[in-house]
């Protein structure tokens, strides 16, 4: 007898613990809604006070009404949602916040919105955090429905005023298989959006609440929002961007015969960005990128010449001149690629004889930055 009574008395004390922990989430709701509204109705003077009506939320109802009202000869509003044309709906609509509706649930008590006496403006939140509804094609069965509803054209600008969006729902591999009656949107100030939900066409079909922009919404000018599998988002950081102006070219202002492992050469005119070390011959990128080099060569009457282009140890381009008698004949060649940072690039002289003097420019290496890019 005394165990019954003492459970008795534990289940009463669990029932206010619960309507404790309700009326809590219902006071945050009233505060946020309170503190966005607030400083957007000073901006105006008005000659009555402004009050704020909120309904008391119903037990096991996640709707709140929340009205902003200004009395008229000093007679207070009445409190009521009122869905009518005189009424700004950015400070009159009901929240509508229930968990099932986000894109990240999937179903397990199937909604439908169509049984729904939908009336006047509605505001999303998702746990007492302002919301917004998807403007992308939600996968079927998530939203706590099996064809969830997504906004097609995207939300409109504060000074767009109250526009009418099409709405689709996703089912059989088709993004718009429904194609919902349109709602109204608008966009407010305080960065939050009111929506005139309808009832759709069919069951069962939910509006849904895109879990993304509680993320986005938060990234710094410095992130982006990103998602592998468009269901979990998270801010990342951006990649630095290296703003970089590499350009460099140098001569060797003489004759080289036979094999030179690496060609220093004397006369530098260009070497912005300094990636280009001439006591070695050898250009070491600075940044990851796209890279373009050229070199070239000039024989020295009858005979041929070699040189080649080596990046990384490698040989991977080659500048060739042939020419029999008296006469001379120059090669230019060229070389395009990517290269990680500390990437190294120097010519080598493999035979022959190569023509050059102090004025000519003949045998010659250079090369530019076409673009920054991470490898």
């Amino acid at each position: 007898m005394v165990d019954q009574r003492l459970q008795e008395q534990l289940a009463v004390v669990y029932k206010e613990m619960e309507s404790l922990k309700h009326e809590q989430v219902v006071m945050k709701q009233k505060q946020e809604a309170l503190s966005q509204a607030l400083p957007y109705c000073s901006q105006k003077p008005i000659d009555t006070d402004v009050e704020m009506n909120l309904t008391s939320l119903q037990t096991g109802s996640s709707h709140l009404p929340y009205t902003l009202t200004q009395g008229e000869d000093g007679v207070e509003g009445s409190g009521e949602v009122d869905s009518g044309a005189d009424l700004d709906p950015c400070f009159h609509y009901t929240v509508l916040d229930q968990a099932w509706r986000a894109t990240n649930y999937s179903t397990k008590n199937v909604a439908c919105d169509n049984r729904v006496q939908w009336k006047g403006w509605y505001r999303l939140f998702y746990r007492g955090k302002t919301i917004q509804m998807p403007e992308r094609c939600v996968r079927k069965e998530m939203c706590g429905t099996h064809a969830p509803l997504w906004l097609v054209g995207g939300h409109p600008r504060v000074r767009d005023g109250v526009v009418t969006r099409k709405v689709c729902g996703n089912w059989r591999d088709n993004c718009c298989l429904f194609k919902s009656p349109p709602i109204q949107v608008k966009a407010c100030r305080g960065n939050y959006y009111v929506y005139k939900f309808v009832k759709p066409v069919a069951c069962h079909l939910a509006y849904c609440a895109d879990i993304n922009t509680l993320v986005c919404g938060k990234c710094k000018k410095s992130e982006s929002c990103v998602s592998r599998d468009k269901i979990t988002w998270l801010c990342k950081k951006n990649p630095m961007r290296v703003k970089a102006n590499i350009h460099f070219f140098a001569t060797y202002p003489a004759n080289i015969s036979g094999k030179v492992n690496k060609i220093v050469y004397r006369k530098v005119y260009v070497n912005q960005g300094g990636a280009f070390d001439s006591r070695s011959g050898i250009f070491r990128a600075p940044v990851s990128g796209v890279y373009q080099f050229f070199f070239s060569t000039q024989t020295g009457g009858s005979g041929q010449t070699n040189l080649w282009l080596v990046v990384n140890n490698y040989w991977v381009a080659m500048s060739h001149s042939n020419v029999q008698g008296s006469n001379s004949v120059g090669n230019l060649s060229t070389y395009m690629t990517t290269l990680r940072k500390g990437a190294t690039v120097y010519v080598t002289h493999n035979s022959g004889r190569s023509w050059a003097n102090s004025a000519s420019n003949t045998i010659a290496f250079g090369g530019s930055l076409l673009m920054v890019r991470k490898i």
